[in-house]
């Protein structure tokens, strides 16, 4: 039976598109890249986006706009990527949050994260700071334990929510210190660094660039880092090793991710161009001045690097028993 007219229609058209496919790659980018981020401005998730968007600007010569989509512990912004178009025009900025962690704390998370997205780049980790009010009558670590055991679930930690990165790491520190403390959810850090300011909790897990200054002027008391070095910024702070506490190093990461089947030709540009600019000697300084470290790689490594870490934070959740209202 011959073609109809719109039959023919209709194979030109596919015809076309897996002809399109390849040379739209090969074009990209023509036109505005987002870059979403699933917490509000000015945390370092933003800051690392605006850091990259405005270099990957100058190199690409397209405009790079930062979409802000906080909510969720960042699955609200990942969730918008995991669903666009693999085009190389929508892009995440995610963090360990909701790329490694979700999957064990929401069971009806609305991506996989495997499935959904494209790995592209690490970018970098920063540590957390073991914070308490002056008030808190421990000096150092040990004292802090010895204090926490003799009060069970007498000590608030903050957080800024159910799952984040502060809750995961007093979970952990707990665990490793067959200690109890209790949880005090906030909906940020502004309000839960607020509150442990005023004594209204007694500490934090928190990044170096929220709770330095504060230090620095003898507003809390800084006892540990959750990293396996110590910081350059903090040489006097110990890590959570030093001070005694094996199995608590915790590090929040940052990375450029894409959508699923993002066409090899986009993921591989989009490596080489955030690896150079990584090396960047004011994009390194900047990072640095925030408590983060660099990471760069290859895609290849980023990708073995998200199963052993997704299995981890897992391990975790299930041992502390962490349950999201």
């Amino acid at each position: 039976m011959p073609f109809s007219h719109s039959r023919r229609a209709a194979v030109a058209a596919l015809l076309s598109l897996a002809v399109a496919g390849p040379a739209a790659a090969q074009n990209w980018p023509e036109r505005p890249i987002r870059i979403v981020v699933g917490f509000a401005p000015g945390g370092f998730t933003d800051v690392l986006a605006r850091l990259i968007g405005q270099k990957l600007q100058e190199r690409l010569g397209q405009p790079v706009v930062v979409d802000n989509k906080p909510g969720a512990a960042g699955t609200v912004g990942a969730d918008i990527v995991a669903k666009a178009r693999p085009d190389g025009y929508t892009l995440l900025l995610a963090h360990s949050n909701s790329n490694s962690v979700a999957p064990a704390l929401y069971p009806k998370l609305p991506y996989d994260v495997v499935r959904d997205f494209t790995p592209i780049i690490r970018v970098a980790t920063t540590p957390l700071l073991l914070t308490v009010n002056p008030d808190v009558p421990a000096k150092n670590v040990k004292d802090f334990v010895a204090l926490a055991r003799s009060n069970p679930g007498g000590l608030r930690f903050a957080s800024s929510g159910g799952g984040s990165a502060q809750h995961l790491a007093a979970a952990r520190f707990m665990l490793a210190t067959r200690t109890e403390m209790t949880h005090i959810p906030y909906k940020g850090s502004g309000q839960a660094i607020v509150d442990l300011l005023s004594g209204q909790v007694e500490l934090n897990f928190e990044s170096p660039p929220n709770v330095m200054t504060h230090a620095h002027a003898g507003k809390l008391r800084l006892l540990a880092i959750t990293s396996n070095k110590r910081s350059p910024l903090l040489p006097e702070v110990p890590t959570l090793a030093e001070a005694g506490v094996p199995n608590a190093e915790m590090l929040q990461w940052f990375a450029v991710m894409g959508p699923a089947k993002l066409p090899p030709e986009i993921t591989k540009k989009l490596n080489a161009e955030v690896a150079a600019i990584l090396k960047l000697p004011e994009v390194a300084e900047k990072i640095a001045s925030q408590g983060g470290d660099i990471v760069a790689g290859p895609t290849e490594e980023f990708v073995r690097f998200l199963a052993a870490d997704s299995a981890n934070w897992a391990r975790l959740v299930k041992e502390a028993n962490i349950r999201l209202d």
